[in-house]
């Protein structure tokens, strides 16, 4: 990876003087690639810092040139330019981010650590700018006499007044310097919390090498990525190797397998200790971090006197406030606590036929034993979707998806630099063939990349005064296994599921028709983002989909219909454990955001995890593992206060879905014609209407109930 982000650094060494003084920053001028697409090529790592600081500058500078007109604010002289004030430096540091989780080099990390507080510093300056806050403040406060103001342009100006009154403009004082201050620790502790969660990732202590008398249980598959783990691994460490060892880790790809398929126990519940201690002791430790990071945004809602910072963030969420959060968490619990009880009942009836009459199922045992009580029921297993989805076919299956739904096409481009040899960049197309967006898909797992998936953009969508729309540059990530030997790589049903998910945020990206970037696309409320890649999953059930791209890799054979049944009762069997554990994030989450008082530094993280999840609690937790520290949604993944999105996010996709079950075609065109409407609505609209607008009615809880198989 060094020789490919490095291979500029290593070019620049035998330029002459003049030439690296002529050399111009690409991250500080318009892109010239096809379509507006990143330059990653010519990038070096030293361009990113150079860039952040010209983008400060040059936002400081339109922001000066805003404040010293002396005509009085207008929606024209100052909104709108203010929109349009921070672009290279927003840009510089999509690229950064998204190739510093991406890619995993220390140095990108370097470069994150040394410009987060030059960012915090700035992005508290500008919204404690109190010229610029005047005149914004001005222009809100005489909205209703600009009678050319579209409902856009009144969407824009609410938001950008709320960005700055929340974030402390209407702050006076020592108030305001407190923020600041606070903001600033908040950022960088922030980054620590998020490097510290990667790098104990990739934590030697996290690894568990073994030998072929210990791998009973497990697939071929699974057996085949583990040996070439070790080889890698190995090899990089410049060791022997006798072809003897496996190395199986905490990363998903690796860890998820064994868990679920690993016969020896003890093994099992290793490895389960290895995940579940993360960032817990050592030297990535997250613990005070995480403490100090709650408690700073205790502080922070109580500058604007709020008594939590649930009630603080929640405010421009659908949910509205902490309440309506808490009744929907109840809500479901009361609805799936049982029905978990009954499965976990079940569950250790079946293993304790095995194990004797004495077995308890733990944590570690959840996953194995209801696999083999699937298995046993349904004849189903996993693994026996897998030949079906090789990749190549399922990436043409769910690209097929939005071509069914919307008339996307998607055409490799070649011509465009990519950060990556595993990268490849598509033009997407819309029905009529004009281009909309490109997309960039980054599918397998390598060292130091970070775990799970994502969806980002290096750029966003806008229209400019002369209608011409930009291109959005969208990014999907994912942790898929490489091919091994012979074989292709053959995905899960969960691998396919995340990819369905992360290709939904990637259209609400491409599809934006937003005048604005920042209400364009993904820059929605939190709890409605989820709602387009959730979306997307309930396709995975359908045979009218599958049919279109799940073909056994070897027989060319659809997925048979009885395979597909099976998968879908079996999906329901678990239905009720997968959302309890939802529902155990959700409360954690809101117990850290809902404090009124300081986490004391002697706080005990383990015993705040257990009565937070008390009232959901599947398992008794194992002594010395704790989730909160390596829980990045929350502490640094832009999920606090948010976690219930994702549930939230599932209410409306079930309820969403089953408008074009009612309707008799999972593709039916008024009704993708009025979803399409939703993405291409981005923040233009307030998400409750665009909801009410499409489905004709508020959401209702009924739907996901029925496909969890909770309800008949």
């Amino acid at each position: 990876m060094k020789k490919f982000i490095g291979g500029t650094l290593a070019a620049l060494s035998l330029m002459t003087a003049p030439a690296i003084q002529a050399r111009v920053n690409p991250l500080t001028v318009p892109y010239t690639e096809e379509h507006g697409a990143v330059p990653f090529d010519k990038i070096q790592i030293s361009d990113y810092e150079e860039a952040v600081r010209a983008g400060i500058k040059a936002q400081n500078e339109a922001i000066d040139a805003i404040i010293k007109q002396r005509s009085n604010p207008t929606f024209e002289n100052t909104i709108v330019p203010f929109e349009k004030s921070g672009t290279m430096l927003n840009h510089t540091m999509l690229t950064l981010s998204n190739l510093e989780s991406a890619l995993g080099l220390p140095e990108l990390q370097e470069v994150v650590t040394a410009v987060t507080p030059m960012l915090t510093e700035h992005s508290t300056s500008v919204v404690l700018n109190e010229a610029l806050w005047q005149r914004i403040k001005y222009v809100y406060d005489h909205r209703d006499q600009d009678t050319s103001l579209s409902s856009e342009d009144l969407r824009l100006l609410e938001e950008t007044y709320r960005d700055f009154a929340e974030n402390g403009a209407n702050l006076q004082g020592e108030a305001r310097e407190r923020f600041r201050k606070l903001s600033g620790e908040l950022s960088d502790l922030q980054v620590k919390f998020s490097q510290n969660l990667t790098n104990d990732m990739k934590n030697p202590v996290r690894r568990m090498w073994l030998t072929a008398d210990q791998l009973s249980g497990l697939p071929e598959s699974a057996i085949a990525a583990a040996r070439q783990e070790a080889a890698e691994v190995l090899a990089a460490e410049g060791k022997a190797d006798d072809g003897s060892q496996y190395l199986f880790t905490v990363f998903m790809p690796s860890y998820s397998p064994f868990i679920k398929y690993a016969d020896n126990r003890g093994l099992r519940e290793q490895m389960y200790r290895l995940y579940n201690t993360r960032n817990l002791g050592g030297e990535f430790d997250n613990s005070q971090i995480l403490k100090d990071i709650a408690n700073i945004r205790l502080e922070i809602a109580q500058l604007f006197g709020f008594s939590n910072y649930a009630d603080y963030t929640l405010g421009r969420r659908m949910a509205k406030n902490a309440g309506n959060v808490r009744h929907m968490l109840d809500e479901l619990a009361a609805a799936y606590t049982q029905p978990m009880k009954d499965e976990l009942k079940e569950i250790t009836e079946y293993a304790r036929a095995t194990e004797g009459p004495d077995f308890n199922l733990e944590a570690w045992d959840y996953s194995y034993w209801s696999d083999k009580l699937k298995n046993a029921k349904y004849s189903f297993n996993d693994e026996d979707m897998r030949p079906y989805f090789e990749l190549d076919n399922t990436i043409k299956g769910v690209f097929g998806l939005a071509t069914s739904l919307y008339g996307y096409k998607f055409k490799e481009n070649k011509n465009v630099p990519v950060y990556h040899a595993d990268v490849k960049a598509y033009d997407v197309l819309d029905k009529k063939g004009k281009l909309i967006g490109m997309l960039y898909t980054d599918f397998y797992y390598r060292p130091g990349k970070a775990p799970g998936a994502w969806m980002t953009e290096y750029l966003g969508q806008s229209i400019d005064e002369n209608g011409n729309r930009t291109i959005p540059l969208i990014s999907i990530v994912m942790n898929f296994s490489k091919p091994t030997g012979s074989d292709p790589s053959l995905l899960t049903p969960y691998e396919v599921e995340t990819f369905l998910h992360e290709f939904g945020h990637a259209l609400h990206g491409l599809s934006g028709m937003a005048k604005y970037e920042s209400l364009g696309g993904t820059n929605v409320y939190r709890d409605f983002v989820e709602l387009f890649s959730q979306f997307n999953e309930n396709y995975l059930t359908q045979k009218k989909f599958l049919d279109s791209f799940a073909k056994h890799y070897k027989t060319g054979k659809k997925m048979p219909k009885e395979l597909i049944d099976k998968f879908i009762k079996a999906g329901q069997y678990g239905a009720a454990y997968a959302c309890m554990r939802q529902l155990n994030f959700g409360n954690l989450d809101m117990a850290y955001h809902s404090i009124t008082s300081p986490l004391r530094a002697s706080s005990d993280v383990a015993g705040f995890e257990a009565e937070a999840i008390a009232p959901v609690k599947i398992f008794d937790a194992m002594p010395g593992t704790a989730i909160s520290p390596s829980f990045g949604h929350i502490f640094s993944g832009g999920y606090a206060a948010g976690y219930y999105g994702y549930k939230w996010a599932e209410e409306l996709d079930a309820d969403a879905f089953s408008a074009f079950l009612e309707s008799g075609n999972i593709y039916d065109p008024k009704t993708a014609a009025k979803f399409l409407k939703m993405l291409q609505s981005g923040n233009t609209v307030d998400p409750q209407t665009l909801y009410e607008e499409f489905r004709g009615r508020p959401a209702t809880v009924d739907a996901l109930l029925v496909r969890d198989g909770i309800k008949k």
